[in-house]
């Protein structure tokens, strides 16, 4: 799928602005179960290096955050990690800052060659793949992203639609009590980010492919009354009738030639490939965010892979990028073996940008 001419270009932005109070909690404590690599960036150009031709890629910038937002903060940055902090950097638009910052640097570092981010945090995705769509035109690419979460719902939606299940459901997570849950800025962040790329018409929703998720809503929740989860609901529907392919994990398990031809009908000349590492999240890997939903394990998801290069062979794949991996965890011990996070990842680049065999 990748042009020979170019040379991949691995760069990578550690930032990790999970808001929520237990990934608070983990960072607080210092008790990390995996190795100390603070940026996923190094482990898997290790592994990429070892059966990778040295001429065929170059490792670029890696943007700078501030401790307290890095995954492994330092100890001098601890007094400034609080769940108030967070919510503070996520409803001032601190994610689109750093989307920004990826845009600037694919546009000024990496272009014309093919860049490959490596990251924590899934928003990032919007400033590479803005930077592309800048350069070879809003028209000419498209946007297929794996994940186990759609990434397109407006915070107030989200809100929302956690106040109905804190108040209705017995057996809810959530407390209605939560603070955090009224008063919140539309903000772009990790789970809507794809919803701004849309609203500011930098990606066509025709040429969006959404691969693997599990948050599409049950049937029953299309017939609630309440506006909360009707404006919720709405989301994903409209998203189908403006021409979005949502393919959920369960439709990629029951009908996998079904995928295949959806994306043969692709029609741009380029595509982009963002991977969230949770599509394989309690399953092929430990090491991701955010688990709250089980996805797919790992031959399911090579098999994928296989798909997407199966279906490009009239494609030019011109970026990618690997996110939301969660370096306290990835690569822990888990008792008679060690989480694959890294190696999987490792494994989707080889095979989608180098096309080697995994």
């Amino acid at each position: 799928m990748r042009s020979k001419l170019k040379k991949v270009v691995f760069f990578g932005c550690a930032l990790d602005c999970d808001e929520k109070h237990e990934a608070i909690e983990e960072k607080l404590s210092g008790r990390y179960s995996g190795p100390l690599v603070d940026d996923p960036l190094k482990p898997i150009i290790g592994m990429l290096a070892e059966n990778t031709p040295r001429d065929q890629w170059r490792i670029g910038p890696s943007i700078p955050v501030p401790g307290w937002l890095r995954p492994i903060p330092p100890p001098e940055a601890l007094a400034g990690i609080t769940v108030e902090n967070c919510i503070r950097f996520l409803d001032q638009d601190g994610c689109r800052q750093y989307a920004t910052e990826v845009q600037n640097t694919v546009t000024s570092s990496i272009l014309p060659d093919f860049p490959c981010l490596i990251a924590v945090d899934h928003a990032l995705c919007g400033g590479a793949y803005t930077a592309l769509a800048g350069h070879y035109g809003r028209k000419n690419l498209s946007l297929i992203v794996l994940d186990s979460h759609t990434d397109a719902v407006p915070m107030s939606r989200l809100a929302n639609a956690i106040l109905y299940d804190a108040e209705t459901n017995p057996r809810s997570v959530h407390d209605r009590a939560n603070p955090y849950l009224y008063d919140r800025t539309e903000s772009y962040n990790a789970s809507s980010f794809i919803h701004h790329l849309l609203a500011d018409e930098v990606l066509d929703p025709r040429d969006l492919y959404i691969i693997g998720i599990s948050d599409y809503p049950e049937k029953k929740a299309f017939r609630i009354n309440d506006p909360r989860i009707a404006e919720y609901v709405e989301v994903y529907s409209a998203l189908k009738r403006r021409g979005t392919t949502l393919i959920t994990k369960h439709d990629f398990q029951m009908q996998p030639t079904k995928v295949k031809s959806l994306l043969k009908k692709i029609r741009t000349p380029y595509a982009y490939i963002s991977i969230d590492m949770d599509i394989g999240a309690r399953n092929a890997v430990e090491g991701v965010r955010f688990k709250n939903w089980q996805g797919l394990g790992e031959k399911q998801i090579y098999r994928l892979a296989s798909m997407l290069c199966e279906s490009g062979r009239n494609l030019e794949l011109v970026g990618l990028d690997v996110t939301e991996i969660n370096p306290r965890t990835a690569g822990r011990s888990l008792g008679d073996r060690v989480d694959r996070t890294y190696q999987i990842a490792a494994n989707l680049i080889s095979k989608l940008v180098f096309e080697q065999a995994v």
